[in-house]
């Protein structure tokens, strides 16, 4: 096959996705490898400015755990992580926000208005969008009983979110970046994982689709073999057999829950191939693995 002949077979493959999801809304959690390699952002900022420019609706949530751990390190401020959550001291959630709502997020609008988008860097306290409450990690001592409840200072989870201001981004052709930063009713603001984030947005615009970039090739079976085309009953027994495991759970709690909540398909795709956005929307094979929801 020549060059023109494999670009027009390209086009050919992706045109009937293209129409399926013209005007339709994408959430795509950006994290990983993919936001820290030069080729791989600048592949990834693409990625969405052409799913603008062929009519869909991107919205990106992204994550900078790593940012921020590198930050509390040159400043002097030392980390504890409970449960696998970072305790978030009023100290260390001003060195959050800076970096989640300011250095990262602007990194990434400038990224995406780079190649020709429109983006516009978001936090949750921007226009009431997230509100959020503290949670609260259980914990079981060695010698204990039972587990008790720890504070891990502004580590929040979402109690609503206000998709008015998003749509209103959508609506006049913007791209809404947003860091998962949240508001409690007292003021205070929380840290929010932000796959979380991005699954209870989805449900919240009614997306079409949820996509979560990983670090991994998606979820695999117990001889390697990538899985995907998965029902949410076929999740949950891969669950209870113990092939999903480990760090792959909480990513795929949140596409199920999102699924549940009306998205109609959840995407955990490998963020360390370059265009994967574009591969796992307009190709037959995708990269990744897809959770589609059951039809009534």
């Amino acid at each position: 096959m020549t060059e023109p002949q494999l670009v027009a077979h390209v086009l050919t493959e992706a045109l009937p996705y293209i129409r399926r999801f013209h005007g339709k809304t994408i959430v795509v959690k950006y994290g990983g490898n993919a936001m820290v390699d030069d080729q791989l952002k600048h592949s990834f900022a693409r990625d969405i400015v052409l799913m603008k420019l062929v009519g869909f609706n991107p919205v990106v949530v992204h994550g900078g755990g790593p940012q921020i751990g590198k930050l509390l390190e040159r400043i002097g401020k030392e980390t504890q992580f409970i449960e696998g959550m970072r305790v978030t001291d009023a100290e260390t959630m001003d060195v959050v926000e800076m970096v989640l709502g300011g250095l990262v997020n602007k990194d990434i609008v400038n990224l995406i208005n780079g190649q020709g988008g429109r983006a516009v860097g978001l936090s949750g306290k921007d226009g009431g969008l997230i509100r959020a409450r503290q949670l609260k990690v259980s914990r079981r001592a060695e010698d204990a009983a039972e587990p008790e409840l720890v504070d891990i200072g502004h580590v929040g989870e979402v109690e609503h979110i206000d998709p008015a201001l998003v749509d209103m981004l959508d609506q006049g052709d913007f791209i809404p970046v947003i860091a998962p930063i949240g508001v409690g009713e007292d003021g205070r603001a929380y840290n929010i994982n932000a796959d979380l984030v991005a699954g209870k947005l989805a449900e919240i615009l009614k997306a079409e689709k949820l996509i979560l970039l990983t670090n991994t090739v998606g979820l695999l079976d117990n001889s390697g073999e990538l899985l995907t085309g998965l029902s949410p009953a076929r999740v949950e027994e891969l669950i209870a057999d113990g092939t999903i495991h480990g760090g792959m759970l909480p990513k795929i709690r949140c596409a199920l829950e999102s699924v549940a909540g009306g998205v109609n398909a959840a995407h955990i795709i490998d963020g360390r191939v370059p265009h994967a956005v574009l591969l796992e929307l307009f190709t037959d094979r995708g990269v990744g693995t897809l959770i589609q929801r059951q039809s009534d």
